[in-house]
Order: C-alpha cells, then structure tokens, then sequence
C-alpha cells in the first residue's frame, strides 16, 4: 500500500508517519520509485503500537522508539517484552535505563530497594507484606508497588480500619485476571505481535475492568440496598 492508504488505515497523518519514518520508529517501506515506496501489515501494526505507547501509555516518542528498539532487536523472550511495554523493565543500553551509580563504594546491605530513595511512600513496608502474602515475584521498581503503598498510606490517614490484608481478597481477584490476561500472549512469537497484544490485554483493557466493576457495584447496590430502601418507603 502507499502511504495514503497507510495513513488512512491507522489514523495517522501523513506527515506523521514521515516524521516516524525519519526517526527510526518505523521501519522503511519497499522503495519503488525515487519517492515512493509500499507498505505492508507490518507497518500497520507498527504504526498502531507506536500510537497506543505514545497515546494511552503516555511515553515520549524518544522512549517509544527506544522500546520499539529493544522489542525489535532480537528480543524473544514473552516476559521481558511485556516489562518493557509496561515500564517496569527498561530496555537494556536506553536511557530508559537507570544509569550505573558512580560511586564504587560497596553498599554494605546489598539488596537492592530502589524505592529506598527518601521519598518512598509510608506504606511501602505494608505494600511489601500484601506481595509477600501473595507469594508475588516482581521487580523492585514496578511502580505499582508504591502506587499501593500510597493508598494504603491514605486509607490508614483516614481511619478507614482498611489494611493490606483487607486488600488480599482483591489480590487474590487481580491474580486470577493476571493468569487470564498472560494467557491470552502465549504463543505469540513474533516479539513485535507480543508487544501490541501485551499492551492490548494489560493496558487497553484496564478501562473496560473499571467500567465492568463499576456495572457491578451498581447491580450489587440494587439488589442489596435498592430493595430494603423500597420495602421501607412501602411501609411509611
């Protein structure tokens, strides 16, 4: 296809799709002429990750090309492509990578805890103990950690008597849709396929299970409150 039609199938502007081409972020198309060249389904797909990463992920072209990179460079392994499109593991030689502390005095605790930074949130020891109830293996920077150790900080300001371990059935809940969720990459070869449906099953869905609990809360609120408040106003 040209690029007319490349724009028209993905949404993104010619002029766009240009500046992608320049800068690496999408691959050349097979030239034709002096300024002319096709474009097949691999574009397509490319142009659509590069938009979903930019778009709902919020990265910067530069960090989006660099993941593109790194998910491009020969990468096969499933685990490590989804850390890189979720952000929790940056792309080897990026400046997505954290950069080597220069100072070679030996740390005298060696585990590592980049959130011990002074600035980790109150509830970070809290946050630690739900994963290690749930016997969870992640990273140490996935920011989820913190965004966890934040809310169990306000929920404990507030005096909502709501600790991490009222958190375990919802845990539990996140696990099982987590095993449903990985299941739908497997078998995914092509490292360029398993990034758009990792970021398809793990970053576009989120919205659509917010929405879904919320039909929930609603249906539940009526069946437990609608009719008692009903019955009530029935009796006056």
């Amino acid at each position: 296809m040209k690029v007319s039609e490349l724009s028209r199938r993905t949404g993104v502007q010619v002029p766009l799709i240009k500046y992608y081409l320049r800068e690496g972020m999408l691959p050349p198309g097979r030239a034709t002429a002096a300024n002319q060249a096709d474009y097949g389904e691999d574009h397509v797909r490319r142009l659509r990750l590069i938009r979903t990463l930019i778009g709902t992920r919020g990265l910067s072209a530069g960090a989006t090309k660099e993941v593109l990179d790194a998910i491009t460079a020969g990468q096969e392994d499933l685990h490590q492509v989804l850390g890189i499109v979720l952000g929790v593991r940056p792309a080897k030689g990026t400046d997505l990578e954290p950069s080597p502390d220069p100072d070679p005095t030996p740390d005298p605790d060696p585990t590592p805890d980049p959130e011990d930074s002074g600035s980790a949130p109150e509830g970070l020891a809290e946050a630690h103990s739900l994963i290690g109830e749930m016997g969870w293996d992640v990273s140490p920077g996935n920011p989820a950690t913190r965004t966890v150790a934040e809310v169990l900080a306000a929920l404990d300001h507030l005096g909502a008597g709501i600790d991490w371990r009222s958190l375990l059935p919802y845990a539990r809940l996140a696990d099982d849709m987590a095993e449903l969720d990985l299941r739908q990459l497997d078998g995914k070869g092509d490292p360029l396929a398993q990034a758009e449906r990792a970021v398809l099953v793990t970053v576009l869905l989120e919205p659509a299970l917010l929405a879904l609990r919320r039909l929930a809360q609603e249906d539940k609120s009526s069946r437990l409150f609608g009719g008692a408040r009903a019955a009530g106003t029935d009796e006056a």
